[in-house]
């Protein structure tokens, strides 16, 4: 086993594409842990879509052994952890894992949003922070006005920054030196304790079963012992440890302050909640880690499949994903107009972006995606509280006391030129302006928004009004009650399930209006008229009418008496009138995944 004092756990911390897996890509390269024949980029990032996409999904760590200046041989342990807010509670337990952080700017572009949000992360969980300066070898680089933005927005001292390029390998030899010189080594840690090792991370391996990924804190985990989760009280025996470098390679027996793995024949990764405390099942510790908070979904949408015989083929593709994602949960639904599927929630709106893809990707099933929804609390005037995840399922108002729906805090980082348009932007999605302040030539704005406006389409607004150049990180800062109503759609009479939605009172007018004209357009002309309302409760608040197909009756009638067409025209009128009152409408589903595409 390493003594403590040889040992270095450090995380990489950086908003999206300042360079953190390239950065570890470096590292690894520059201390020979891989050679140069399996090197390749972003080797940390193993799935498909996140090199694709250029993110990191799952925490993934490495063991690199380092020959450090003075002499001495160090191991350090390095976790990569997704960046992105979706995943902020995965990065929480990471943190919690090592004792300091390489805080990486890029040094074109200075501090965005994410960046403060990963940062307050490493300070609230007690990290010595070392700044990082990427990409200097750029012609748009400016060290000195960036190191300077660091001190003055996130208040750490920036004079001594590593400057490096992790692309072309520039300044590395200077940040390894920096993680043995200014992190400090793991503290505390008795190998002699009971164990308390925490469980950083879990995925699914279809030859091992659960591998989990463990930091130990106190005490010794050997091959062969029997261990029990202290959250879910299960029991397993440790079949086989070891340490990522960055291939598993097995070891005897991890000691206090080292990150590794076990497998202990788990089936599922739902049986392994990250944050958890694992300890031997006889003379195991009595207190588990603080901190632990089950995974909570926070966005619930619906999947169907477009053709419903695959229903079944998309069973298969969720169980077998939500093997590997213990933060999915998932039930079937059934609705009048799209068929067999399942309602899903999610950690966030990438979260949900992610499984679609793969679901289509890995398994080629065409998918359809009702609008996502957030948790509401609804109060019942018998004083009972329910949790409303699909607004189709919504009591009968007048049972209702009051509805609170979840807020958020969201900090935008924007250019001075786009600030009007996203103040605008935020006014429009019901926000509460808490703060605005300026870094250099960029605003800091901080709003309390509603989740429900954000989950349609505010990001995808706040790239177009800035042109891309506005960065975006929110947390959920709990409920507050509104005056929030169910809007249902009327086709031909009939409600359609999976087009209702809740919103706000003052906008359901303006919203319901849209969602009418956008159907309108959508469904297909039948040979009677067709109305398209938009409802609360009983009253119709929107209505757009779709005329009917004209047959041409008296089109056989070559003159004589007028009245023969007259005839004519009101057997016809008549028929029209039967056929409304049984006739079935026909909605395309291509018209409903266009009316769940929110308008801008």
């Amino acid at each position: 086993m390493t003594p403590l004092n040889r040992i270095r756990n450090f995380s990489i911390v950086a908003h999206i594409d300042h360079g953190k897996s390239t950065l570890a890509d470096r590292l690894i390269q520059s201390t020979n842990t891989v050679s140069d024949r399996d090197m390749k980029e972003q080797l940390l990032d193993a799935m498909d879509i996140e090199r694709e996409r250029g993110i990191t999904i799952k925490a993934n760590t490495v063991r690199i052994e380092y020959k450090a200046n003075d002499g001495e041989d160090y191991v350090l342990n390095l976790i990569d952890t997704p960046g992105h807010v979706d995943f902020a509670y995965e990065v929480s337990r990471s943190m919690r894992a090592v004792e300091g952080s390489l805080l990486v700017v890029d040094a074109s572009q200075g501090v965005e949003a994410q960046t403060l949000a990963n940062v307050y992360t490493a300070i609230e969980a007690d990290h010595e922070i070392v700044p990082v300066l990427n990409k200097v070898d750029l012609p748009a680089a400016e060290p000195e006005r960036v190191a300077e933005q660091i001190e003055d927005v996130i208040g750490i001292d920036a004079s001594d920054a590593c400057l490096i390029s992790a692309k072309t390998g520039i300044g590395i030899p200077d940040v390894l030196e920096a993680i043995v010189n200014r992190l400090p080594p793991p503290h505390g840690g008795d190998p002699d304790a009971p164990l308390k090792a925490m469980l950083v991370d879990s995925w699914y391996d279809p030859y091992l079963g659960v591998v989990v990924l463990v930091r130990i804190m106190d005490g010794t985990l050997k091959k062969g012992d029997q261990i029990k989760m202290m959250q879910t009280g299960a029991r397993y025996g440790v079949d086989r440890l070891g340490v990522f470098r960055p291939a598993m390679e097995n070891v005897p027996a991890l000691g206090p302050g080292e990150i590794g793995f076990l497998t202990a024949s788990i089936k599922q990764v739902r049986d392994t909640k990250v944050g958890d405390t694992i300890t031997h099942e006889k003379k195991g510790a009595t207190e588990p880690l603080p901190g632990f908070k089950p995974s909570q979904p926070v966005v619930f949408c619906g999947l169907f499949p477009v053709d419903s015989a695959e229903f079944e083929d998309l069973r298969d593709a969720i169980e077998k994903l939500a093997l590997n994602d213990a933060s999915f949960s998932y039930e079937m639904e059934t609705s009048a107009a799209l068929g067999f599927g399942f309602r899903c929630g999610f950690l966030g709106l990438l979260h949900l972006e992610v499984i679609r893809d793969r679901i289509e990707r890995e398994y080629n099933i065409e998918l359809i995606t009702t609008a996502p929804s957030v948790i509401y609390h609804i109060f019942m005037k018998d004083g009972s509280k329910l949790d409303l995840h699909n607004p189709a399922d919504m009591p009968d108002p007048s049972t209702i006391d009051h509805i609170e729906e979840p807020r958020i805090k969201a900090t935008i980082l924007v250019p001075d030129d786009y600030l009007g348009d996203v103040l605008k932007l935020c006014q429009d999605r019901r926000g509460i302006q808490l703060d605005l302040t300026y870094a250099g030539s960029r605003a800091m704005v901080v709003y309390d928004l509603p989740l429900n406006e954000v989950v349609f389409d505010f990001y995808d607004r706040l790239k177009s009004v800035t042109k891309g150049y506005a960065s975006f990180d929110y947390q959920m800062e709990g409920y507050r009650e509104d005056s929030l109503v169910k809007m249902s759609i009327l086709v031909n009479d009939e409600p359609v399930d999976a087009l209702s939605t809740m919103v706000h009172r003052d906008r359901a007018e303006m919203r319901g209006r849209a969602m009418c004209e956008k159907l309108k357009d959508l469904i297909p002309r039948h040979m009677f008229k067709i109305p398209i309302q938009a409802a609360i409760g009983g009253k119709v608040i929107a209505r757009e009418t779709l005329s009917a197909l004209r047959k041409d009756v008296t089109a056989k009638c070559y003159g004589g008496d007028a009245t023969r067409k007259k005839k004519l025209l009101e057997k016809q009128k008549a028929g029209k009138k039967k056929m409304r009152q049984f006739g079935k409408v026909d909605i395309p589903q291509e018209a409903f995944i266009s009316a769940l595409k929110m308008d801008n």
